[in-house]
């Protein structure tokens, strides 16, 4: 279990010095012992007042965090558990109002139990109150980032917390919408830990109290970063390659440089073409990916730009899910994305079929048609049938010298048309797979150098609904 802090802790641990601001409280009527009349209740609050020194169980205001200001909420557990009242609803609705008057991401670094039984459904309903401010932030294009303190539990977790666009938690942190004491008595408590969340794809990452403030003001920057969409944010550069420069000979030789090992991959490309990036992880439906698709953010010659990037491997349909996740939110905040391709294919085991690969293949090329931000593609390795065509930008694909794309691996291809073995190569050459060849018949936009050079576009074969450019008409 990781260290209680109090909200004033938290606060003072991630605020920047003699920032922190805390934003005046609604004030309302409440009778005697609350709505229900609940015997006792003054005195609980009472109580809790005085073991805290606080009026409720948030504690609202804006603050610098490594130069980025942003409206934090900081649950205090001590006060009857960090649950959730009508006068907590009241002050989570007036920080998002503020942070929407002035343009500011939201942080709630949550620490609750769930809702308040004293007030019984008036307190239960003010989940509805904060979804709905949610959303609102949410559609003013502010990031809201959550910060999963012990313990994340009930209402809590499934508005403030999972309803956030990067979830962030504290190391052994108990983290799951059923708190300990209603639980089933056979339940392994390990399913309910920070830790769990992050490996079912429900949270992005686990980070250390001492990363904390860094790792907080990173995302703050990156994801503030953004600009207008009414303005037509500039497509993300295209990556130089880092492989082969000469081109392919053969279809089969296209395929084979695609597959070697020695060909720079995903995390080579990403680390030339960052100054630093944070990661986002899980499609948030019970998956994740890792070692599949990379999805994040960075800072690319002065700006954030978003990024998903294939490994090579056979794409996973979390991989699918997480990818779209990624460019809707890039999209809602005017950020252009970044999106390698490299995989044989999507992922056709009986599990991915049972995880919905299809609909997740069809939801990440819903993704990109329906981006307003630039999407810019880079093909640095295999690009395998539709399972790398959902990742690939209609009118901004790109490809390396030691790429290739094709509806289908050569090897299907003679399968499915019943050649032999001996066929393969040459089936490959009939596909005309090679860079030259995709940009010959207007599949991409051309090739790209080792310094930014690219070769001639055969644009009158393009029928892509993107500007030369990248950007949308």
């Amino acid at each position: 279990m990781t260290e209680r802090l109090t909200a004033r802790e938290i606060l003072a641990l991630l605020a920047d010095d003699a920032t922190f601001t805390e934003l005046p409280h609604p004030t309302g009527a409440c009778g005697p012992d609350g709505p229900l009349a609940w015997h006792g209740y003054d005195a609980s609050r009472a109580r809790a007042a005085e073991r805290t020194g606080e009026r409720e169980s948030v504690v609202v205001g804006t603050a610098s965090v490594t130069g980025t200001r942003a409206v934090l909420i900081a649950f205090e557990f001590g006060f009857l558990g960090g649950s959730l009242g009508e006068r907590t609803g009241d002050r989570l609705t007036a920080a998002h109002e503020y942070a929407r008057d002035h343009r500011l991401p939201v942080v709630p670094l949550v620490a609750t139990g769930g809702s308040r039984m004293q007030e019984g459904m008036v307190a239960l309903t003010q989940l509805q109150r904060v979804a709905r401010q949610s959303v609102l932030t949410r559609e003013a294009g502010l990031p809201q980032i959550a910060v999963l303190r012990d313990p994340t539990t009930g209402g809590g977790w499934a508005t403030l917390g999972a309803g956030s666009d990067v979830i962030l938690a504290l190391p052994g942190a108990q983290v799951g919408f059923a708190g300990s004491r209603v639980r089933p008595a056979d339940a392994d408590p390990a399913a309910y830990t920070a830790e769990a969340q992050v490996a079912c794809g429900a949270a992005d990452a686990v980070v250390p109290v001492t990363e904390l403030r860094q790792v907080l003001g990173r995302w703050l920057r990156l994801l503030t970063g953004g600009a207008d969409l009414a303005a037509s944010p500039r497509p993300a550069p295209v990556p130089f390659a880092l492989g082969a420069q000469d081109l392919p000979g053969s279809g089969w030789e296209a395929v084979r440089r695609a597959r070697s090992p020695q060909r720079p991959r995903a995390r080579a490309y990403l680390d030339a073409y960052f100054g630093h990036r944070v990661a986002i992880s899980g499609d948030r439906c019970g998956g994740a990916d890792p070692d599949g698709m990379l999805c994040g953010f960075g800072e690319h010659q002065g700006r954030t730009v978003a990024y998903a990037a294939q490994t090579g491997t056979a794409t996973r349909p979390s991989g699918y899910r997480t990818a779209a996740r990624l460019i809707r939110l890039a999209d809602r905040l005017g950020i252009p994305v970044l999106t390698l391709v490299d995989t044989p294919g999507a992922a056709n085991d009986a599990d991915a079929e049972r995880q919905g690969a299809g609909a997740a293949i069809a939801e990440l090329f819903g993704a990109v048609a329906g981006a307003r931000t630039p999407v810019t593609t880079l093909v640095i390795g295999e690009g395998g049938s539709g399972g790398a065509l959902a990742l690939a930008a209609p009118g901004g694909t790109w490809a390396t010298p030691d790429a290739y794309f094709s509806v289908i691996a050569p090897e299907s291809a003679a399968a499915i048309l019943k050649r032999p073995d001996d066929q393969v190569e040459a089936t490959a050459d009939q596909l005309r797979v090679r860079p030259q060849d995709l940009v010959e018949l207007g599949v991409i936009r051309g090739i790209v150098g080792p310094e930014g050079d690219f070769s001639p576009v055969a644009r009158k074969r393009h029928r892509g609904n993107h500007d030369s450019t990248g950007h949308r008409p």
